[in-house]
């Protein structure tokens, strides 16, 4: 590695470090994902059936449960710290392995900060909540493009590690099918490139029989076929790049994809015009560009997948990039200021936002809970479907929930449209609170059912945050209630404060 190697490690890690903790909230479903986790370690078994609902309910498809054992393990011996740590690992492992890919495919320096800045910069927007199950897909998705950029080079016997990791990954995420998609994709790749590609197909076959070994068996493979199939209209993540959502916003990653596609043109653009089309074709690795060309697809159809076209092109593109950037004559002394400028941010992140538990305040209905839970407020809670498990993981077993994040994994296709009707105030807005009467509801004052139901004689709004309102019956709202702490550093050391006990 050397000198400049162990100083670009040391410098890659401390900036994904400072970003990781500069994470203001977690993510949304972290909550269910540690309940699922807890259920294995306290409960001795993976959690089949939804407990926490109201609402009707199906099996509980969890194709996240290794995740959360993994996430109750770390938080249970090492406390809530170790989780952002995790993240900042688990990132430094797709940056590490990406540039062991680097060297696989150049000997030249695969240590330009500056490229892998701006990859970082292009998926942090994504990537900043610790800490989330999609973290192990990417880290995967890098270490099978390892694997596989091996195998293209005569170590064919690695292969057979892939089938064992595609248990592994079947087991923590949903984002196994990228792993096969891979797989397929140097499969198709490499018979263009005119090499064996038969090992490939073999191997994806097996990969596809391992991923009967979970705990449902073969039920389970059809509920991943139909989870990576379905569409996800009502969350934003799953929206197109384009989408008026997201028209100008993930500004960082839209520089970066069309200065890959610049970098890629010019570089192909230059083959052709020393060669020939046909003479580039013939030479050109086709598994880098089906695989460039399929996670740009992706980036732009889904936000969510973002980061796989920013792992793949780090991996493929930074051969090109470093072609057009190493004739330029640069001072001497521009990796030091480069180096000087990347330590001076982390550090200066460092000392911006002291290490400590992201609450939140803002993205989650912290006061509100706690205002349920110090008046000792049971019943059936309704609240938008983002913080239900946050509400589960905090006030179970006194109140159930209408629905949470788990969407595909618990709930039927009606539910979500039922909420949106109810949030929006859409014609038949009261058939939610008819069909699954609540007995409280946590309200955030941006929608337009909040307005509705502070006007409404049924319902009576009992504490009224910055973002979020409390709301009971009119009947139920007449006593004096207790009024949660404003201690920010209470909701910090009791945030995975917990009901739930599967030992008892």
């Amino acid at each position: 590695m050397g000198k400049k190697g162990l100083i670009f490690y040391i410098t890659l890690f401390l900036l994904i470090l400072a970003f990781s903790t500069a994470a203001t909230h977690f993510d949304y479903d972290l909550w269910a994902r540690l309940i699922a986790g807890m259920g294995v370690i306290d409960g001795g078994h993976v959690l089949k059936s939804d407990f926490l609902s109201y609402t009707p309910v199906h099996t509980w498809w969890d194709h996240e449960w290794g995740s959360g054992v993994i996430f109750y393990f770390f938080l249970k011996f090492f406390g809530p710290y170790s989780l952002i740590i995790l993240q900042a690992v688990l990132m430094f492992g797709i940056f590490f392995t990406a540039s062991r890919i680097i060297k696989l495919r150049t000997e030249k320096c695969p240590y330009n900060i500056l490229f892998y800045f701006f990859t970082l910069m292009a998926v942090m927007a994504n990537l900043n909540s610790p800490i989330r199950c999609h973290m192990f897909s990417f880290l995967l998705f890098t270490i099978f493009i390892y694997i596989l950029e091996k195998v293209c080079r005569g170590n064919s016997r690695l292969l057979f590690i892939i089938p064992f990791l595609i248990i592994f990954w079947n087991n923590v995420h949903g984002g196994v099918v990228s792993g096969l998609g891979l797989i397929a994709m140097y499969a198709v790749g490499e018979f263009l490139n005119k090499k064996s590609y038969l090992k490939y197909i073999l191997t994806f076959v097996i990969s596809c029989l391992a991923l009967l070994i979970n705990p449902w068996g073969y039920e389970y493979i059809k509920f991943l076929l139909m989870a990576n199939s379905m569409q996800r209209p009502y969350i934003v993540e799953w929206w197109g790049l384009f989408s008026k959502f997201y028209m100008f916003k993930q500004i960082e990653f839209k520089l970066f994809m069309f200065a890959i596609i610049l970098i890629e043109g010019i570089s192909v653009y230059k083959n052709i015009k020393i060669n020939s089309l046909k003479a580039w074709y013939e030479k050109a690795d086709k598994v880098k560009y089906i695989i460039l060309l399929t996670t740009l697809y992706l980036a732009v159809s889904h936000v969510k997948l973002l980061p796989f076209f920013a792992i793949s092109s780090l991996c493929f593109a930074y051969e090109d990039f470093y072609e057009l950037v190493k004739k330029l004559n640069f001072p001497q002394w521009k990796d030091k200021a480069v180096y000087i400028l990347i330590l001076g941010v982390s550090l200066f992140t460092f000392a911006a936002k002291d290490f400590s538990v992201p609450v939140g305040m803002d993205k989650y209905p912290v006061k509100e809970v706690e205002f349920i839970r110090i008046n000792n407020l049971k019943g059936n809670i309704l609240s938008n479907f983002g913080y239900g498990s946050y509400i589960s993981y905090k006030l179970y077993p006194n109140n159930l929930i209408f629905m949470d994040g788990r969407y595909e994994e618990v709930y039927y296709d009606y539910m979500v449209p039922l909420l949106k009707e109810f949030f929006m105030v859409y014609p038949n807005w009261k058939k939610a609170p008819e069909f699954f009467p609540p007995d409280i509801m946590i309200i955030e004052k941006q929608y337009p059912v909040f307005a509705a139901l502070k006007a409404s004689k049924e319902w009576k709004i009992v504490y009224e945050g910055k973002y979020f309102g409390v709301f009971l019956p009119s009947e139920d709202a007449d006593k004096k209630f207790k009024q949660p702490a404003d201690d920010l550093n209470y909701y910090k050391n009791t945030l995975f404060t917990t009901g739930i006990n599967f030992k008892s």
